[in-house]
Parts: C-alpha cells; sequence; structure tokens
C-alpha cells in the first residue's frame, strides 16, 4: 500500500483552566489524548462517538486551525504540525475544512459569491474574471444557480448554506477535506442531499474525507473506514462493513445498538450505558471506558491503559481493549476483594 496522504502520531492537545483574580493556569483538559491513524489519498474516513469526545478539536488541529500541544502531523510527506507564516499560508490550500454550522461561518454582510472567492483572493490565484468563472462553475458543481452568488447568506435554507460552505471548501482544489457534522443540523432529507452530494465531489474530485459526525448511520453512507473516539482517543478502527458486522470494542457496540432499525419485527438488544462520560480534566485510570463497560474486569482494565492492537490478526481492524486484544495477559491482576 502506498504511503498516507495524512500520517498523525501521538496527537495531543490540551487546553489550560484558568481561575482566580489573576487568571492563573489550574490544569488541563486533555481534548484529544495521544490520538494516531492513518488517511491514505482518495478515501472517506468517517470519526464518530459521543459530543465532547475531541471529534472537532481533531478536525481543527489536521488543517492547522488549533495548534496542536504534542505530537505530528504528516501531510503529503511534509511535518506541518508546527508550520508557521508563509509556509503554513501554502499548505492551506490543500487541506480545507466545512463548518458544522454553515451560516455562522458566512459572512451575513457579504454575498455568497464573495464568501466563496474569498480563498481564491487570499492566496492571489487568478485575476477578478478568472475567479468569478470559478466561483460559477462551482455552484453549478454543488447544485446552485449562477444568480445565488449575489445573495445574501439569510435569502437560502439550511441545505443550500451547507452546499455555499462545501463550494467555498472545494473552490481551492484541495487534496484533503475536514468535514465537521456537515449534516447534523438539516432535515432528514436534506441530509440525504448532502450525503450524496459530497460522495460524488468525493469521487470526481479525487477527494481525501475525514467526516466528523456522531450518527453512525449517516457515517456508514458516506465512508470507506471508520474510527471511533472515546474521550480523546480512537478505541476501535476498522473498514466500515467490518465495523457494523463485527464491532468489537463494547464502546462501539453500544453506539450501534441505538441505531434504530426501520423494521418492526426486528428486535435489537439494546446496549444501555451507566453514568455519564468521564470529565477530561480529571479522566479515569487504565482504561478510559472502564467506568461505563459492561464487561469491565477489577484489576485488569482501572490499571493500564489499553493500546490500540489488531483484532485477531487482521491487519485493517483494531481495538483498543485489553478483554477483546488478549493485551491484559502481562498484567498480573489483583482478585477483587
Amino acid at each position: 500500500m502506498t504511503e498516507p496522504l495524512l500520517q498523525i502520531r501521538d496527537l495531543v492537545k490540551d487546553f489550560p483552566l484558568k481561575g482566580g483574580i489573576l487568571q492563573r493556569t489550574k490544569g488541563y483538559v486533555r481534548a484529544v489524548a495521544g490520538v494516531s491513524l492513518d488517511i491514505h489519498k482518495g478515501e472517506a474516513v468517517g470519526l464518530v462517538g459521543e459530543s465532547g469526545c475531541g471529534k472537532s478539536t481533531l478536525g481543527r488541529m489536521l488543517v492547522r486551525l488549533i495548534e496542536p500541544t504534542e505530537g505530528a502531523i504528516r501531510f503529503d510527506g511534509d511535518d506541518i504540525a508546527h508550520l508557521s507564516g508563509p509556509t503554513l499560508k501554502a499548505m492551506r490550500q490543500k487541506m480545507q475544512m466545512i463548518f458544522q454550522d454553515p451560516y455562522s461561518s458566512l459572512d451575513p454582510r457579504s454575498p455568497v459569491g464573495n464568501s466563496i472567492a474569498e480563498g481564491l483572493r487570499i492566496h492571489g490565484l487568478g485575476d477578478a474574471d478568472e475567479r468569478h468563472a470559478k466561483v460559477m462553475e462551482m455552484l453549478d458543481v454543488v447544485g446552485l444557480e449562477s444568480y445565488h452568488a449575489r445573495r445574501f447568506p439569510h435569502e437560502f435554507s439550511g441545505g443550500q448554506r451547507q452546499r455555499i460552505g462545501i463550494a467555498r471548501a472545494l473552490i481551492m482544489r484541495p487534496k484533503f477535506v475536514v468535514a465537521d457534522e456537515p449534516v447534523s443540523a438539516l432535515d432528514v432529507s436534506v441530509q440525504a442531499q448532502v450525503l450524496n452530494l459530497l460522495k460524488d465531489l468525493q469521487k470526481d474530485l479525487d477527494l481525501t474525507l475525514l467526516f466528523i459526525a456522531h450518527n453512525l448511520a449517516v457515517v456508514e453512507h458516506i465512508s470507506d473506514r471508520v474510527a471511533v473516539m472515546y474521550l480523546g482517543d480512537i478505541v476501535e478502527v476498522t473498514d466500515r462493513d467490518s465495523l457494523y458486522a463485527r464491532p468489537v470494542h463494547p464502546y462501539t457496540q453500544a453506539l450501534l445498538s441505538a441505531i434504530p432499525i426501520p423494521d418492526p419485527t426486528i428486535q435489537r438488544r439494546r446496549i444501555v450505558l451507566e453514568g455519564d462520560v468521564p470529565s477530561p480534566v480529571a479522566p479515569p485510570s487504565g482504561c478510559r471506558f472502564h467506568p461505563r463497560c459492561p464487561i469491565a474486569v477489577e484489576g485488569i482494565c482501572d490499571i493500564e491503559t489499553p493500546t490500540l492492537l489488531s483484532v485477531e490478526g487482521d491487519a485493517v481492524h483494531a481495538a483498543s481493549c485489553h478483554l477483546r486484544t488478549g493485551d491484559h495477559r502481562h498484567l498480573d491482576p489483583t482478585p477483587p476483594g
């Protein structure tokens, strides 16, 4: 297999907690806790997990909207984790982001044609006529009309605004796009339209896509591989078909059990997780999922942090679970009681 377009190694992001009159740092929130992941050219990788697990933070770090605390990000063979100045600006042409809320990411005082062309102006690509032609072309690609370029964001529906956000990201012809929950605020019928549009554009433009969502049914429709994230770390990653047919990690199984089945004659055993997601300020010792895990074993899961290991020799399926990957054999657990 060729070298991945994007290589993420041990990526960490800590946000300081400040308090008091002097606003001194009292602690840190570890939003992303040592994530490693490869994304190959032309594939769509889904990133799923509960709200607050660090998905959006990870996506923003990959396009360098947020500075990583530790770790490495290699894009197309180059280390981009600590780029700045003109070098970072040049890299941004190759990496773009589609934001969750299309309305807040558009300038309400500017016609959408100007917003779509803004990246071209910033990078000095083409003259005014060439930029206008590219905007018209991109509006057509995302299913909008040329006269829409003169309208303002408030004159569009939610689905149309998301198409504008997609056009603005793709007009730079990037190699890699992060789509941060681009359909979560849309009606179901509009979600399907935007998802189909993204899928078609990915194929036609040879895009590499990181699709962030909390809805596993949505991710199944668009992804080639899926990574499951919990409390700042990836707990399972594999191809789409394997994940939905044979989930290994207990957290993944719980998420999949919550997906409704459109057939009243089929009964699915629901796995209900007890308790709340632990605070990233003081995460649990050992496996971060063990306080809510239905199969956790005292003396094993609460002692040592599991690593992301292959499942039963499957090179493309990995999970971080002591009990499901045999990662507990080196431990000397103390029996309960």
